[in-house]
C-alpha cells in the first residue's frame, strides 16, 4: 500500500484513539460526580482507555517514528476537538 495511505489512516486511527481516550474521560468525570464509588470509575475507566490507546499506538506505529508521530498528532488533534465539543457555557449570576 502507498506509504501516504498508511500515513493518512495511521493519523485518522490516532484521532480514533484521542476521542476514544479523552471522550472516556469527560465520561467518567460526568459519571464519578453522582457515583457512590468514584475511585473505582477512575480507576477503571484509566485502566481500560491506557491499555486500548498504548495498544492502538503499539499497533499503528509498527516500529516506525513517523507513523508514531502521526498518530501522536492525530491524537493531541481529538484532545482539542474534544475540549471543544464539552465545553460547558457559561453562567453568568442573576442581580
Amino acid at each position: 500500500m502507498n506509504d501516504l495511505v498508511i500515513t493518512i489512516l495511521v493519523l485518522f486511527g490516532g484521532s480514533c484513539l484521542g476521542f476514544l481516550f479523552f471522550g472516556g474521560l469527560w465520561l467518567t468525570s460526568k459519571k464519578m460526580l453522582h457515583s457512590k464509588n468514584p475511585v473505582l470509575w477512575y480507576l477503571g475507566s484509566f485502566f481500560v482507555r491506557l491499555s486500548v490507546t498504548l495498544l492502538g499506538f503499539y499497533y499503528m506505529g509498527q516500529n516506525n517514528w513517523k507513523y508514531m508521530v502521526c498518530c501522536l498528532l492525530g491524537f493531541i488533534t481529538a484532545r482539542f476537538i474534544v475540549i471543544r465539543l464539552t465545553k460547558t457555557k457559561v453562567m453568568k449570576p442573576i442581580n
